[in-house]
């Protein structure tokens, strides 16, 4: 188990994973949805190769429509 911090939220997953991996395992679907690790947005074309680890600060985005017409 590893313990890292979602949403401002300590959380413990089975082991290292990617991003992608991440929001499967959430039950996060990946439309609308944009993902910072560290600080840093990581693009959705680095999702499979960025890995979450032990001690990650992730925040999970999800984009919403709406405003003015």
């Amino acid at each position: 188990m590893i313990e890292v911090v979602i949403n401002g939220k300590p959380r413990q997953l089975p082991r290292e994973m990617n991003i992608v991996e991440l929001l499967d395992h959430l039950g996060v679907r990946r439309d609308g949805v944009a993902v910072a690790l560290n600080g840093e947005v990581v693009l959705r074309e680095e999702w499979e190769q960025t890995r979450i680890r032990a001690g990650d600060h992730v925040e999970v985005v999800h984009m919403v429509g709406g405003g003015q017409c």
